[in-house]
């Protein structure tokens, strides 16, 4: 008799859940933006809510919890109920943080890999007055300075830290004495110290340099992205140019849930991005922002293993980490 109540219950709650999932969603979804309001990941998630809402049906709430790198909001989620009703604008950094610290609170795994949303290009640029007019003749100057020039980051190992780092590598130099690394807090600041002379240049994101770059204030040399930005077609990317571990940086956004998030709710959602994917409110917004979509082009818990090893793999190299 008990075998038989354990087997009805069993059976009650897996029939409970798919009805739950078939009734997918019922109320507003929260989106987690783990950083703060106003940067690449806040402009990612609120097109995506905008975006979503008439395929999905109920409103897309976009919440922020920055803090630690990301790794407040990520933890937040990944200690949600997977329901469906509290999902992540992912970025770089949930694959990026317990690469390079092994103490991270959230490891890269510890999600249900909903879908790619975008790939957000990275700039190398220079003044707009700098000699400098391809990215041969900077590192050329880097090389021959000797440790001189300086280029502005907001950490050694962010993902602005990195860019720089593996161009400096891919050319022959070591990354971590070739230029100097000058700390800023945020891509206003990190683009004030290059229009100011304070740095030689930098490789931060495309949304913080491109009103520069339009304005004739700075030069974009390379782009790290997939493929060339629709408003720099003449600057070529990393990988064009031969430079291999640049080439596989880029920043990018992704949706993410709780781990172990219903295969129905995962599809519903599969099936929302879908249309996104040709939504033109999406792509509109997209392009305003300098961000290269990459819905349904990307296998997400693939490419999430990889961008893992990639930035574990430079943190060694580099010397963060023990080998």
């Amino acid at each position: 008799m008990k075998k038989l109540i354990t087997g009805l219950t069993l059976a009650a709650t897996m029939a409970a859940g798919a009805a739950f999932a078939a009734d997918y969603p019922e109320k507003a979804v929260t989106l987690v933006i783990p950083y703060g309001p106003g940067g690449a990941s806040d402009l990612a998630g609120r097109a995506l809510s905008e975006s979503a809402k008439p395929y999905l049906g109920q409103p897309v709430t976009v919440v922020n919890k920055p803090g630690a790198g990301g790794m407040n909001g990520a933890r937040f989620v990944t200690e949600s109920d997977a329901d469906g009703y509290t999902l992540l604008l992912a970025r770089v950094g949930m694959a990026l943080t317990p690469a390079v610290n092994p103490q991270a609170s959230v490891d890269w795994d510890a999600y249900t890999f909903v879908g790619a949303l975008e790939a957000t290009p990275m700039i190398l640029a220079v003044k707009g007055d700098a000699p400098y007019n391809s990215v041969e003749d900077l590192t050329n100057a880097v090389s021959e300075a000797g440790g001189r020039m300086a280029y502005a980051a907001s950490g050694a190992t962010s993902i602005d830290g990195f860019t720089v780092q593996t161009l400096l590598s891919d050319a022959g130099m070591d990354p971590l004495t070739a230029a100097t690394l000058v700390p800023y807090k945020g891509g206003g600041a990190l683009a004030t110290a290059l229009l100011g002379g304070h740095v030689d240049f930098l490789a931060i994101s495309a949304g913080s340099l491109m009103p520069h770059i339009e304005s004739g204030d700075m030069k974009a040399l390379m782009v790290f992205a997939p493929s060339r930005m629709d408003n720099l077609p003449d600057v070529p990317t990393a990988s064009e140019l031969g430079y291999e571990q640049a080439g596989q940086v880029t920043g990018w956004s992704a949706l993410y849930a709780p781990k172990d998030l219903a295969t129905d709710v995962v599809a519903k959602w599969q099936g929302v991005l879908d249309q996104v994917a040709t939504d033109e409110t999406w792509l509109t917004l997209a392009e305003r922002r300098g961000s290269i979509s990459t819905v349904g082009s990307i296998d997400m818990p693939a490419y999430a293993k990889a961008q893992y090893e990639l930035f574990n793999g430079l943190a060694k190299k580099f010397g963060y980490i023990p080998e």
